[in-house]
């Protein structure tokens, strides 16, 4: 059974959501509320300060960690789209070598097959570039804790769509302007649900089911979810 009995309509993506739409700003409905709205917006303020003041030695014990790993920098930021098309920054530890982008590039044009898996997932499951610690911190979601920051400035909250930069919207077709109504996540529908191991198809519909369907119920299950899917570490690459 799937997560939630999600109906057949949702996990499907339809040859009307395969038209490509120009930019996620054009596809953007300005002046809606995000998703959840206020309540969720204290939510996220509140959950996201406790969670930097009690994580903070962690926060900087990992820093130093990979700082001198090899000398290059602790955090790692990439554009996103956001809650109505805004772009933001968002922030990770860095779990790739300093030299991450020539590599990919270099690493996909001498293997055909790498670059298939990633045009259709954005992922490589054996991935040249992630250092020792980054691997580890790539499998238990680590690398994803500076996000707490993009939540407390609204960047992000800690539940949404998973987060997607502007060469992804075309994939999206018309379930874009479901995304473009809820902040991203740090944790979501598509984290519990396989993570790396789902299509990308599945990760639109679950993103999409998940704007449709948003609620501080939904929200919760899919946190208590998050915990034990993080400690095993199943479809994290």
């Amino acid at each position: 059974m799937d997560f939630f009995e999600m109906k057949h309509n949702y996990l499907q993506t339809t040859q009307q959501d395969a038209i490509l739409l120009p930019s996620a700003q054009q596809s953007a409905h300005h002046g809606e509320a995000p998703c959840g709205g206020q309540v969720k917006r204290a939510f996220d303020i509140v959950l996201a300060l406790l969670a930097i003041i009690l994580l903070s030695p962690l926060l900087i014990g990992l820093a130093l960690a990979i700082r001198l790993s090899d000398g290059g920098p602790a955090l790692f930021g990439q554009t996103r789209i956001g809650c109505q098309g805004k772009e933001f920054r968002i922030w990770k530890f860095r779990s790739m070598v300093p030299n991450a982008a020539a590599m990919l590039r270099d690493h996909l044009e001498r293997n055909p097959q790498a670059e298939l898996e990633w045009q259709k997932t954005r992922k490589l499951k054996f991935d040249p570039r992630i250092t020792s610690l980054g691997r580890v911190l790539r499998k238990y979601s680590i690398d994803e804790l500076p996000q707490l920051f993009n939540i407390l400035v609204g960047d992000m909250s800690f539940v949404g769509p998973r987060p997607i930069d502007q060469s992804e919207c075309v994939r999206f077709g018309h379930s874009l302007r479901h995304y473009l109504r809820c902040r991203p996540g740090l944790t979501g529908m598509w984290q519990v649900s396989g993570r790396s191991d789902t299509s990308y198809d599945r990760r639109v519909a679950l993103d999409r089911y998940y704007a449709i369907h948003s609620s501080l119920l939904l929200d919760l299950s899919l946190v208590l979810k998050t915990v034990p899917v993080a400690i095993n570490g199943r479809g994290s690459y």
